[in-house]
């Protein structure tokens, strides 16, 4: 469940962020938010290739 955690924390991370940039029209915002959504896809391809390999194994 460590992997599920992290996922959690870096979308609630990002929770601040999209506040600023969609309700308060902060463009800086928005770059960190675009960047923080890169890094959840990062993360959750890392999963998926985890789960795939895991799977394998048998």
């Amino acid at each position: 469940m460590a992997r599920f955690d992290e996922v959690k924390n870096l979308v609630l991370s990002l929770e601040g962020d999209f506040d600023k940039f969609y309700n308060k029209n902060n463009q800086a915002a928005g770059t960190r938010v675009r960047k923080g959504l890169q890094d959840l896809k990062n993360l959750a391809q890392e999963i998926r290739t985890e789960v795939q390999n895991k799977k394998n194994e048998g």
